[in-house]
C-alpha cells in the first residue's frame, strides 16, 4: 500500500516537473558580462542581467557603468559578454531524481538491518540449521538436507527454493574461507 502511494506521489512530481521545464523562465536566461579592470576601475566585475540575446552586449548588461563618457566604449571592449540558457525544470527533475534514488536506497538499507533480521527470525525458525552445517563440515555436506525439508513443507514453494539457494550459498562462502584461511589454498 505504502509503495503505491509512494509511486503516485513520485508520479505527480514528474508530471509537474516536467510541465515547468516547458516553460521559460527569466532565470532561465541571462547574460553575463565579464570585466577586467581598468584605469580607475580597480577589480574586474562579472555582470549578470536577464536580458535576450540581441541585448546582450556591455551597454546593456553593465549597470551602473563604472566609467563615464568616452572611456565606456573603450571599457565596453574589454568586457567578455556571454549569452546563456538552462533548463531549471530539467536541474530540479534531475535532483529530485538523484534524491528519490538514494532515499529508496536508504529505505532498503534500513529494512535491511532492522526489519529483516525480524522477519527472517519470525519466519524461518531454523537459523542454527546453518551453525550446525559448519559443525558437520567436509564428512557430510548435505547431513540436514531431509531435515530442512520436512520444516520446510509448510511454507510456500517459491520461499524454499529462496532459501535453500541461501543456505548453499553460505554453505560455499564457509567452504572459501576455511580453505583459504585454514589451509592456505586458493580456489581456482
Amino acid at each position: 500500500m505504502n509503495t503505491v502511494c509512494l509511486l503516485q506521489v513520485f508520479s505527480v512530481t514528474c508530471f509537474v516537473l516536467l510541465s515547468q521545464a516547458t516553460a521559460k523562465n527569466s532565470e532561465d536566461i541571462r547574460c553575463k558580462c565579464i570585466c577586467p579592470p581598468y584605469k580607475n576601475v580597480t577589480r574586474g566585475k562579472i555582470y549578470n542581467q536577464n536580458v535576450s540575446l540581441k541585448d546582450c552586449n556591455c551597454l546593456h548588461v553593465v549597470v551602473p557603468m563604472p566609467v563615464n563618457g568616452n572611456d565606456v566604449e573603450a571599457y565596453c571592449l574589454r568586457c567578455e559578454c556571454k549569452f546563456e540558457e538552462r533548463s531549471s525544470g530539467t536541474i530540479k527533475f534531475t535532483i529530485i531524481m538523484y534524491l528519490s534514488i538514494l532515499g529508496l536506497l536508504l529505505l532498503y538499507m534500513v529494512y535491511l538491518t532492522l526489519l529483516e533480521p525480524v522477519l527472517k527470525r519470525r519466519l524461518f525458525g531454523h537459523s542454527q540449521l546453518i551453525q550446525n552445517d559448519d559443525d558437520v563440515g567436509d564428512q557430510q555436506p548435505f547431513a540436514n538436507a531431509h531435515n530442512v525439508l520436512s520444516r520446510s513443507q509448510s511454507r510456500p514453494n517459491m520461499l524454499n527454493k529462496v532459501e535453500h539457494a541461501q543456505q548453499r550459498w553460505r554453505r560455499q562462502v564457509q567452504e572459501q574461507r576455511k580453505s583459504v584461511f585454514d589451509r592456505h589454498v586458493v580456489l581456482s
